[in-house]
């Protein structure tokens, strides 16, 4: 599990259909950027959770959803060290 900090929407009109609608979100984990599926909701500027690999795509939905890294969590504290 990585701790990041939702920076934008990322919208993707073009897509293949595995993705179906699910809402993606750019986080930053330190000094990088990724992509993750939003399975919780979350908002820019909040702190949250995320699983990668093989429990990303289940997180996500099923074992055979295409993502490497899912927000599973939000965190109601975090202070940046």
């Amino acid at each position: 599990m990585k701790i990041c900090q939702v920076e934008k929407p990322l919208v993707a009109t073009h897509r293949i259909g595995e993705l179906e609608h699910r809402h993606l979100q750019v986080v930053r984990d330190g000094s990088s950027q990724q992509v993750a599926v939003d399975a919780v909701g979350c908002t820019p500027g909040d702190w949250v959770i995320c699983v990668g690999s093989s429990a990303a795509r289940e997180a996500a939905g099923s074992k055979e959803y295409p993502s490497d890294l899912t927000i599973v969590g939000i965190i109601d504290r975090w202070e940046e060290e």
